[in-house]
């Protein structure tokens, strides 16, 4: 009997999670096309199939949504295994060339994680505070990765701290967006117009 019990307790918590992540990518679509402003929750529980009382049990308020989007986008970013490959890089060009590609695929992958966030911004009621949270890791990356060009040869004539400034701003989320959003460019010409600017300058 335990063992019954135990099996029909999984197949609840599987279709729970199933619940979560489905209004939780509704909401994130909903975020990023219309603005958090503009989103109820019964429009993500319409978008999701669901009733809102759902939305609430399963994810809580549209606040807890969107910390959730924010926590979830983070993990998905997979930017630990990238920067672990790229500081075993031993050229400057490599590993500005690396990092290219990977903040382009992070950046596309996450692309309405990072509109939905971005929007919200203006009426959240601590829009700062999860902009910080949402791109900590990112700016922590992207100084690593300053730190470590300064270990190769040729070294950048920055300092270390202008050099991650200027990572951010070739490669920061905002980079990315002017660019493929703002001005309708492809991700690939992107990815290699930001990589050569890169070299360019900082050789």
């Amino acid at each position: 009997m335990p063992s019954k019990r135990r099996y029909v307790s999984l197949l609840r918590e599987q279709a729970a999670a199933r619940t979560r992540s489905l209004i939780l990518g509704h909401a994130t679509e909903l975020f990023a096309e219309r603005g958090y402003g503009r989103v109820t929750v019964a429009d993500i529980a319409s978008a999701a199939g669901v009733a809102s009382k759902t939305v609430f049990a399963s994810v809580g308020s549209k606040s807890d949504i969107l910390n959730r989007i924010v926590d979830q986008g983070v993990i998905a970013s997979g930017y630990e295994p990238a920067m672990k490959d790229l500081l075993a890089l031993r050229t400057p060009e490599s590993v500005l060339k690396a990092l290219a590609h990977g903040t382009r695929m992070g950046n596309e992958g996450q692309f309405a994680v990072h509109e939905a966030i971005r929007k919200a911004l203006p009426v959240h009621e601590n829009g700062e505070a999860l902009w910080e949270r949402a791109t900590s890791a990112y700016r922590d990356a992207l100084h690593t990765t300053a730190d470590h060009l300064h270990t190769l040869a040729p070294p950048p004539s920055h300092s270390v701290k202008e050099t991650a400034d200027l990572l951010w701003y070739w490669f920061g989320p905002t980079g990315w967006r002017t660019l493929v959003v703002e001005n309708g460019w492809s991700w690939d010409r992107a990815e290699e117009v930001l990589y050569r600017t890169a070299v360019t300058t900082l050789r």
